[in-house]
């Protein structure tokens, strides 16, 4: 049985942890792309990538919605050090992601990644919406 998941920082396709080539990698079903989304919530720049807190206060964080099989969900969680039941920075769960189709948007149930406030450490706020231009937009130094 697929499922949906969002995706926002680093798992997005061209970044380090391109979802499409980590399945490749491992031999896995490929995630079948369905399209742009946002889900509540606001950025925060860990350097090297991102996280997510959910808000409610009408802030949105832009990403990309694939369909899955287990087995990638799986590879998910391990490349988010996401492990059910412990303290972890990133925690797996459901959230209503809207999806932005031709016809206008739909709201889609899927899993995603955001970050357990309590463990952001120093991680600073971002205002950006969308961490792959924020992250274009502010180069890191070599070797970072």
């Amino acid at each position: 049985m697929s499922i949906y998941v969002f995706v926002y920082g680093t798992l997005r396709a061209g970044e380090i942890n391109d979802l499409a080539q980590a399945a490749a990698r491992r031999g896995l079903p490929a995630a079948r792309y369905v399209g742009p989304a946002s889900v509540p919530g606001r950025l925060v720049d860990f350097g090297d990538w991102p996280g997510l807190i959910p808000v409610d206060d009408g802030r949105r964080v832009r990403g990309d919605v694939f369909q899955v099989e287990p087995p990638l969900v799986a590879l998910m969680d391990e490349i988010e050090e996401y492990t059910p039941g412990m303290p972890c920075c990133f925690v797996r769960r459901e959230v209503a992601a809207r999806l932005e189709i031709p016809s206008g948007t739909h709201e889609l149930r899927c899993q995603y990644y955001p970050i357990d406030p309590a463990l952001r450490g120093k991680a600073v706020d971002i205002a950006a919406d969308d961490w792959v231009g924020y992250r274009l937009a502010h180069p890191r130094p070599e070797g970072r």
